[in-house]
């Protein structure tokens, strides 16, 4: 069996991720955003990503233009869609902690909490999680540019892990998260800086 390569890549910087608030999907990437993802693509760092069989993007804004920065052309996967934030889209932290505080300390501490009206961190990682189960076998080598949340969950659900454990995991813009699977499991890579 051929094995499956999946690497996720997290969009860039966007106005809303450096200002701390809940992302819309029209959020696209903010100056240095696509500056830095611009500078991914350049000569020195080709091949950083290895070779690739299909791409594929969330249907957000700055996903697919992190994507075309890179130099990719991918197609929309509704599952790599960020969390539904639902009436805190667009808001800060602090504005939903002034008029939320224990709505918002629910969200942060129980994953299946949901008090904005869109997804609980549950069901991000159930959307992506089935997602996810169904590249095990592809045989292709995948690149998914994505959001922080969901690489956060796609980690936790590839190792088997509680979803809580999402909270202990940090995705930077640009970062570049690999699994790879034989068919049955994911295993999480962590690769050095490519020859050259």
């Amino acid at each position: 069996m051929t094995a499956t390569s999946l690497r996720l890549v997290a969009h860039g910087h966007t106005a809303a991720l450096r200002r701390a608030r809940f992302g819309r999907a029209d959020d696209g990437l903010d100056e240095g955003g696509l500056r830095a993802a611009l500078a991914q693509a350049g000569p020195e760092r080709r091949g950083h990503l290895g070779v690739t069989d299909t791409c594929l993007s969330s249907p957000a804004a700055a996903a697919r233009q992190t994507a075309d920065a890179l130099g990719l052309l991918p197609t929309i996967e509704e599952a790599l869609a960020d969390c539904d934030y639902g009436d805190w889209s667009g808001r800060s932290l602090e504005e939903v902690a002034g008029t939320r505080q224990r709505a918002l300390r629910d969200w942060l501490s129980t994953p299946d909490s949901a008090p904005h009206g869109g997804e609980s961190v549950t069901a991000v990682r159930d959307r992506v999680g089935r997602w996810l189960d169904g590249q095990r076998d592809a045989g292709r080598r995948i690149v998914a540019v994505t959001h922080p949340l969901v690489i956060r969950v796609a980690v936790v659900h590839a190792l088997g892990l509680p979803t809580a454990a999402y909270r202990q995991v940090d995705v930077e813009p640009l970062a570049i998260v690999r699994l790879t699977s034989q068919g049955t499991r994911w295993q999480l890579r962590l690769a050095g800086p490519a020859a050259g």
